[in-house]
């Protein structure tokens, strides 16, 4: 094994590296109220989003310790990347630099490259994906290293939430817009700017919203035919799959993917949300 990708537990890999010794996941761990649980493969996505539905009080996520990173970057492969979500949103790109540092100190040096993913979620999948490809293509680390970097700030990511509960709750959106949001049943079209979330459009319903998205998507999308879109939902794979078949009409991309979102994907992307890599 010459390579190893680590990853948080806001990445939905896919089944077929869900055992693959080549991949690890480093759970975040989540809160609702008194109610604690651990991002890994235990998460009951139902009994999580009843919990947040609920429960008055935010939820939130504790990112992993520099020492859960360190113990994930003892292996005997070569290369071994790092993949966590936006530094914006989460101290676990900064607790993998640490565990880094704290590996190299206790065993010595190591090629490891940590990437701030600058999104969530299927982002990070996105990275994933593309790290397979430039290693089994042979190239050098410090080429990937420089490849990876440019690819991550060329993607981007397109949202919609569920509901804006959770924006409201950890102060993303005043009190005033959250009710005029939801009454009028307006969708909030968000998008990342250098890892922040940042305001794309909006429209009056669900379906529109998706629509909206999708022309987004379509008039940005550049070499479409290199590119692979991924779609993740949380409890939404109706609204996934409108969005895929809107796409595969309009776009002809190397491929489309659906899976559901992770636990700390969930919380932050809110029942019925879904969100769209490219």
């Amino acid at each position: 094994m010459s390579y190893k990708i680590v990853v948080d537990s806001c990445c939905e890999l896919p089944e077929k590296w869900q055992n693959d010794p080549r991949f690890e996941s480093v759970p975040l761990q989540l809160e609702v109220g008194d109610y604690h649980i651990i991002d890994d493969k235990s998460f009951n996505q139902k009994e999580f989003l009843q919990k947040v539905a609920e429960s008055s009080a935010c939820p939130k996520s504790a990112c992993p310790s520099p020492e859960q990173y360190m113990e994930a970057y003892n292996t005997e492969a070569d290369h071994i990347y790092v993949v966590t979500l936006s530094s914006k949103l989460s101290g676990s790109y900064n607790s993998a630099e640490l565990g880094k540092k704290l590996y190299i100190e206790n065993h010595g040096e190591k090629k490891i490259h940590v990437i701030d993913s600058l999104t969530a979620s299927c982002g990070e999948s996105q990275i994933a994906y593309k790290l397979v490809e430039l290693e089994e293509q042979g190239l050098p680390f410090e080429d990937i290293c420089t490849q990876i970097d440019k690819f991550r700030d060329e993607m981007n990511t397109y949202f919609i939430l569920g509901n804006i509960d959770t924006m409201y709750k950890n102060g993303r959106m005043s009190k005033v817009k959250a009710v005029l949001v939801s009454t009028l049943n307006i969708r909030l079209i968000l998008g990342d700017d250098e890892g922040t979330i940042v305001l794309r459009g909006q429209a009056l319903g669900m379906k529109k919203a998706m629509a909206k998205m999708v022309d987004l998507i379509v008039s940005e999308i550049k070499n479409a035919g290199e590119k692979r879109i991924m779609i993740s939902h949380c409890n939404a794979l109706e609204r996934a799959m409108i969005v895929k078949e809107a796409l595969e009409q309009r776009v002809s991309c190397k491929e489309i993917t659906l899976q559901d979102t992770a636990g700390v994907s969930s919380m932050y992307c809110a029942d019925g949300g879904v969100i769209v890599t490219v």
